[in-house]
């Protein structure tokens, strides 16, 4: 009975990318393309929130409201967005999911953790600041690593091959069949299907 304390359901899910066509395919924008899944398959349109720095969509899972994020401020400064629509809702920490490109884990994978550090990922970076803290949920989407820290920059501004892009598409359809669960807070379960379905 004292799961709902210790585990709060999401209410907010962020997918970190950068706005416009030129990026639109790119790696870095994984987080993006998760959320747009979501809307399609809650049937809801991102609109414009000038107040939120983003495009926003609402959907109801299980009854619930969550909250779908866009940020439109670019990745180095996402958390002005993420803070503004958190702080409105009088979101918490905890009842926020961020979904992100992965460099250290192979396409095709998708992980749920909490809290952690940011691993140079700029839009985690700036989330962490403009919250106060990291104990957030995240879906940690692999893209895989170039092999060397002076292309990182370059690789995740480029798109996927072919293989690869089918390979991310599918771990993102898999975390998206999890939504049910994230918004009860069944964390567990969760991670038991993603962690051990590879």
């Amino acid at each position: 009975m004292s799961k709902q304390s210790t585990d709060e359901p999401i209410r907010l899910i962020v997918g970190l990318g950068n706005p416009g066509a030129k990026y639109e395919q790119t790696r870095h924008n994984a987080g993006f393309w998760f959320v747009d899944l979501l809307a399609r398959q809650y049937n809801a349109a991102f609109k414009v929130e000038s107040k939120f720095h983003g495009m926003a969509a609402r959907i109801v899972v299980g009854g619930e409201d969550c909250w779908l994020l866009k940020p439109n401020t670019f990745m180095n400064r996402s958390g002005q967005s993420v803070s503004s629509l958190a702080k409105y809702y009088k979101i918490s920490l905890a009842q926020m999911l961020v979904a992100h490109d992965e460099l250290d884990m192979p396409p095709g994978v998708v992980r749920l953790k909490q809290g952690g550090g940011h691993a140079g990922h700029n839009g985690l970076r700036d989330i962490m600041s403009a919250m106060g803290g990291r104990d957030f949920w995240r879906y940690r989407i692999g893209i895989d690593h170039p092999g060397s820290s002076k292309d990182v920059a370059d690789y995740v501004l480029t798109r996927p091959s072919k293989d690869d892009a089918v390979r991310i598409e599918g771990a993102i359809d898999e975390a998206a069949s999890q939504l049910p669960l994230l918004v009860e807070g069944a964390f567990s379960k969760v991670m038991n299907r993603l962690h051990t379905s590879r």
